[in-house]
């Protein structure tokens, strides 16, 4: 064998090319609405430390000593209460985002990409997602974490579980992570338009409610900036939509243990609008880029008879953008400068 064949046959040559992965992800779901899954699924999410910030040791006992005995079933319920033919709201919808995202891109001329789908808690798992990726021979990587307001407990975990899982490859491709979008402006545009046909179909509520997805009051004394992100959002679509700021509320929902989590809550201020003379809401979660428990059973159902039973009398819950086509179009405008 002459030098020269001994370096054109280089082994690597066939295996790596010039596409570019995309990896969109999202938190994730239960494999099945059953207190089995239920007790896998939250093992993974709660044992994580961007989580739960108590000492590793005390939670854990604390985890497995009594959450894991007793949360599942709750959250069993719940989540029997969303399921579908298809399976978990979130997950469908992630694949409809996903196909959307790739046809959109492939539309506008970009076809040197592959793009799968990963959950930060269970399946597809973010590892599975980035092994398909480098099946397919991308030495480049784009990771878009479906969560537009920046938190320590949602994107910092997925470039937790994305490094922990590139520590263990020999060659590491060339990274680009998108680590939130709450102020992109077709982000602002299609969450305005969603709010503007809800309105152009039922009316003007007596007050419009922003609820994000609550965090320990903790994570914003340590530097987290995700309430400063979510109080952004909402005003910025107050201004796109020129409504008025005395009829606009900024609330936190999902709260967990006993520490104080940022304020105002969701179903504490639901609950008290009434006593106020306010009798009409409409609500939506901008944090939530699709529609899951959160929204589906928490806001749709649980926080409807808190406003309810406190003397409300109109309630309505404005969906996550899901795959609508500007919110498609809000996510390819994150990731076509990185291609």
């Amino acid at each position: 064998m002459s030098r020269f064949s001994a370096i054109t046959d280089n082994p690597h040559e066939g295996r790596f090319n010039s596409k570019t992965g995309i990896l969109i992800t999202n938190l994730g779901s239960p494999d099945a609405p059953t207190a089995k899954a239920l007790r896998v699924y939250l093992a993974e999410f709660l044992s994580d430390p961007r989580i739960v910030e108590i000492p590793r040791l005390i939670w854990l006992m604390i985890l497995h000593g009594i959450i894991l005995r007793v949360r599942p079933k709750k959250s069993a319920h719940a989540y029997q209460s969303i399921w579908t033919d298809e399976g978990s709201p979130l997950i469908t919808i992630s694949k409809a985002q996903t196909a959307k995202i790739e046809k959109q891109l492939r539309d506008e001329g970009f076809n040197d990409i592959e793009v799968e789908l990963a959950m930060r808690y269970g399946n597809p798992s973010i590892e599975s997602g980035l092994e398909k990726l480098r099946n397919k021979g991308v030495t480049r990587i784009i990771i878009v974490p479906l969560y537009p307001q920046y938190s320590s407990a949602t994107t910092g975990s997925t470039f937790d579980q994305v490094s922990k899982v590139l520590r263990g490859w020999r060659w590491v491709p060339e990274l680009h992570f998108i680590n939130g979008y709450h102020k992109h402006p077709l982000y602002i545009e299609s969450l305005a338009n969603s709010i503007k046909e809800d309105l152009e179909v039922h009316g003007e509520p007596e007050k419009l409610v922003f609820s994000y997805h609550g965090t320990p009051k903790l994570f914003l004394d340590r530097g987290d900036p995700y309430h400063c992100f979510c109080q952004q959002t909402t005003r910025l679509v107050v201004e796109k939509l020129a409504l008025d700021k005395d009829k606009v509320i900024t609330t936190f929902q999902s709260r967990f243990g006993k520490a104080e989590w940022l304020q105002p809550y969701t179903d504490k201020t639901l609950e008290s609008l009434p006593s106020q003379g306010v009798k009409d809401v409409a609500i939506l979660s901008p944090a939530f880029s699709a529609d899951c428990l959160e929204t589906l059973e928490e806001l749709e159902v649980e926080n409807r008879e808190v406003f309810e039973s406190s003397g409300g009398d109109k309630y309505r819950y404005i969906p996550a953008l899901n795959d609508r086509d500007d919110h498609i179009k809000a996510i390819t405008a994150l990731i076509k400068p990185l291609l």
